[in-house]
């Protein structure tokens, strides 16, 4: 694609700007009396079940007091603005369990929880377990590192805060679309760049017959006007180890630099300081994710520890078909079906592992 074939600006509510957000309240939704002693009650039925979190299924938590709750969800992340902010869960009442069975049955409302990593864990744990994130086959959320804007390889992502850091740990948000816009307006030729085709490093995660990297755009403009963005920077600069992969180009090296700094900036970043209980969930292709480095407590108990689901929703936007075949395979639906690695079944873990 040239600069004279971009598309035009995208014109949608998930366009929007940091401060724009800031300003509002609209994307944070307290849980009701009401809806917490509704789930709370099906969790403690659950829960005396010993039904394995792994298998837990919409059926399996039918809560009518929460079909109005579970449809503003929906329409926020999934048709309006791209994300919402739940706050009020009651973690500190419920077990470790507990709150997963809460958490995991609530997401299958939304869509099919699929793997986040090549262990098959579709429960995630986003916790510093001492890994280095320098290294190929490690990744950021297990470290307590700064995490460059990225997404995530699902339609949903969904963060729950069970504890937070002592200090640091934001979560960042901005729109992709928002991004998009400005750099087709201030610098046409390095938006070019990521319409374009890069490689990724799949970190040593290979789905069956794949090679152990793919190729991608960043920015995807779709028909109707639609764009879905998909972004690794650390995974473009891991490929680079793969003497197969072309070298990166200095113009793709701006573009990502120009991308990065648009990003962080207070023009168009939305923070969200987690207090225990809050719920984030972001339309993975239309809102781009960070972390601010953090400073965790001394003592385990008390360490920064958020569970994570990756969802795939039937109602998500149309993709395009890269990002079911080359890339990851597909659900039933037809949406994509996550970090699927052979021999490796789909688990639940209420640990970091």
């Amino acid at each position: 694609m040239t600069i004279e074939t971009l598309p035009r600006p995208i014109a949608a509510a998930h366009a929007w700007r940091g401060p724009e957000m800031a300003a509002r309240q609209d994307w944070i939704r307290p849980l009701t009396g009401a809806e917490i002693a509704a789930l709370d009650a099906e969790v403690r039925r659950l829960d005396a079940s010993g039904i394995d979190i792994a298998a837990i299924g919409p059926a399996d938590m039918p809560v009518p007091a929460l079909a109005g709750l579970i449809g503003e969800i929906r329409w926020q992340v999934l048709h309006a603005h791209g994300f919402i902010l739940l706050r009020g869960l009651p973690v500190e009442r419920w077990t470790t369990r507990q709150t997963a069975i809460a958490y995991f049955g609530l997401g299958t409302h939304l869509g099919e929880p699929v793997s986040q990593n090549g262990k098959g864990h579709i429960l995630g744990h986003v916790k510093d377990i001492g890994m280095d994130y320098a290294s190929p086959v490690h990744r950021g959320y297990q470290t307590a590192a700064r995490l460059p804007y990225h997404t995530d390889s699902a339609d949903v992502v969904g963060l729950l805060c069970l504890r937070p850091a002592k200090a640091g740990g934001l979560s960042s948000i901005a729109s992709s679309a928002a991004l998009y816009n400005a750099m087709l307006e201030r610098r046409p030729d390095l938006l070019a760049e990521l319409v374009r085709p890069v490689y990724r490093d799949r970190r040593g995660e290979v789905p069956a017959g794949a090679e152990e990297w793919y190729i991608v755009p960043i920015f995807n403009p779709m028909p109707g006007g639609e764009l879905i963005t998909t972004y690794v920077r650390s995974t473009m600069r891991k490929a680079q180890r793969f003497p197969q992969v072309p070298r990166s180009t200095a113009a793709l090296e701006e573009a990502c630099d120009m991308l990065d700094a648009l990003a962080e900036s207070d023009e168009f970043h939305l923070d969200m300081d987690f207090q225990p209980g809050d719920v984030q969930l972001i339309n993975n292709h239309w809102v781009l994710h960070s972390r601010t480095e953090y400073e965790d407590f001394p003592e385990p108990e008390r360490r920064r520890h958020l569970f994570r689901l990756w969802l795939a929703c039937a109602e998500g936007p149309a993709l395009p078909e890269v990002f079911t075949t080359t890339w990851q395979g597909a659900n039933a639906n037809g949406r994509p079906g996550g970090i699927l690695v052979p021999g490796v079944a789909l688990n639940a873990p209420l640990e970091a592992e």
